[in-house]
């Protein structure tokens, strides 16, 4: 059973803990789907002043799909190299853009998020797919952010 907790530490104590609290999520859980769909769950409950959160999947080698989200609904496929989500998964960099209006090629699924955060998820060499949050607000994600949740995904990666 999940209960949530209040987030009172310091942000690195906070992200701390819901890294920790992932892995008593997926602790012995091995489907893919279920385990993407609890990592969007919480990331969701923990972080504020985000619209959006979830994951697209690598379907093909030129194309992503969507998977496992919170939030309204989405686009479902982004081609390799578009927008914020193409980018990260063509570089197998994380892409923080503080205005999606600045960024060359955004694709708008939510006219409501301002900026974004996109860390690819990859084993080995390939990207099986990635984790994306938007805001309403601008420059909503800064360094800690990235940091903290490229560690998150470093802990998911082990469960999928």
């Amino acid at each position: 059973m999940f209960n949530v907790e209040m987030y009172t530490g310091t942000r690195e104590e906070n992200y701390q803990l819901v890294k920790k609290q992932l892995e008593a999520l997926l602790h012995d859980e091995k489907n893919q789907i279920a385990n993407l769909s609890n990592a969007a769950a919480l990331l969701n409950q923990f972080l504020d002043r985000v619209n959006w959160v979830g994951f697209y999947l690598m379907d093909s080698n030129d194309e992503l799909v969507l998977g496992p989200f919170q939030g309204l609904p989405a686009c479902v496929r982004i081609p390799v190299g578009k927008g914020v989500c193409g980018t990260a998964a063509l570089t197998k960099e994380t892409v923080r853009v503080g205005d999606v209006h600045q960024f060359p090629g955004h694709i708008a699924c939510d006219s409501a998020s301002q900026s974004e955060i996109v860390i690819p998820l990859v084993k080995g060499e390939q990207v099986i797919g990635l984790l994306d949050i938007d805001s309403p607000e601008t420059n909503r994600f800064d360094e800690l952010d990235q940091e903290k949740l490229e560690e998150f995904v470093s802990v998911l990666l082990k469960y999928i």
